[in-house]
């Protein structure tokens, strides 16, 4: 089984309007919600490749069960938390030309320690071998940043393996317990380890360096550009066929989804790699919201272009590597 976790989930609102003006009432010719999330995105990528996730994750009030009721629709199943505040609502205003926009996010309730030990307590029951377990997003006001790091013990001591795509003390001390693979993107790859990520090898060298952590496997997403992958024994750069971008927004979540599907399914890195990067594509090819189809990552994956990427073992002097 795949299970995503997301700690800080949202109801992402966003108003369309003729433009954005500041000091007046606009008016909405458009409007959506989703259900917002990094573990959620990736859920939602694995069910477009025909495969089950379940959803775990903080939740309260109305807020909350929109987002139950809306992954239950999609054919995501859940396994919440409850907690009694209100899950947060982030909301976007964003002009018809997709040319300006004005985002303000909510923090999110509190999380008690009780209720941190609850979410502990129910991984620790769910966790079984060979499953996976995708721990993605930042944390909600309340939770420390070791919580990631105190999951990713629990999962290997279950035999699981954990994915950690995060950011900040979270991701630090989220590489520090080992888990098997971590999906940062160059500057948080720069901000881990203080090395340069000017060059495609710079940012080889540095996946080789959050490896040196305790890392299994690093995957390094570099929009559209593609993304690197070190495994311990070498660093191969995967590229997308040339795509036109309507929205990225996510694309990074449908890539740790490719990951996780092609590992999950047995296999090798490279080609599970190819994968990942023909669902980012796929997804931010896409207009809106949606991620890409079946059809369309497997007609993606058979174009993208792979190479292998050498890795210093040393930073020179004027730290360009």
């Amino acid at each position: 089984m795949i299970y995503t976790l997301t700690l800080n989930p949202a109801v992402d609102r966003e108003l369309v309007v003729p433009a954005i003006e500041f000091d007046s009432v606009l008016r909405a010719t458009a409007w959506r919600v989703d259900f917002g999330g990094k573990g959620f995105n990736v859920s939602r990528m694995l069910a477009s490749l025909h495969t089950p996730s379940v959803a775990i994750g903080f939740a309260g009030g109305r807020s909350g069960e929109l987002l139950r009721d809306g992954l239950a629709g999609l054919g995501i199943e859940t396994d919440f938390v409850w907690i009694p505040g209100e899950t947060r609502t982030n909301v976007s205003i964003v002009s018809e030309g997709r040319d300006h926009y004005v985002k303000a996010n909510e923090p999110g309730p509190a999380v008690s320690a009780g209720e941190q030990q609850e979410l502990i307590d129910k991984i620790s029951a769910l966790a079984k071998a060979r499953d996976w377990w995708v721990l993605a997003g930042s944390l909600p006001p309340g939770v420390p940043d070791s919580m990631y790091a105190q999951i990713i013990h629990l999962i290997r001591e279950a035999g699981a393996f954990a994915v950690l795509d995060s950011s900040g003390s979270a991701l630090l001390a989220g590489c520090e317990a080992g888990p098997y693979l971590v999906k940062p993107n160059a500057l948080e790859a720069q901000h881990l380890t203080g090395l340069p990520v000017d060059h495609m090898v710079q940012i080889a060298t540095a996946a080789a360096a959050i490896q040196a952590m305790g890392v299994a496997q690093v995957a390094i997403s570099l929009g559209k550009d593609g993304a690197i992958l070190a495994d311990g024994q070498e660093a191969w750069l995967a590229a997308s066929a040339p795509i036109e971008e309507r929205n990225p927004i996510g694309a990074g979540d449908s890539m740790v989804a490719g990951l996780v599907w092609g590992l999950s399914q047995g296999y090798a890195p490279l080609e599970a790699l190819k994968w990942a990067v023909a669902c980012g594509a796929g997804t931010a090819s896409l207009s809106g919201t949606e991620v890409a189809s079946y059809k369309l990552v497997e007609s993606l994956a058979a174009r993208v272009k792979t190479r292998p990427i050498a890795v210093r073992t040393r930073i020179d002097a004027d730290g360009r590597g």
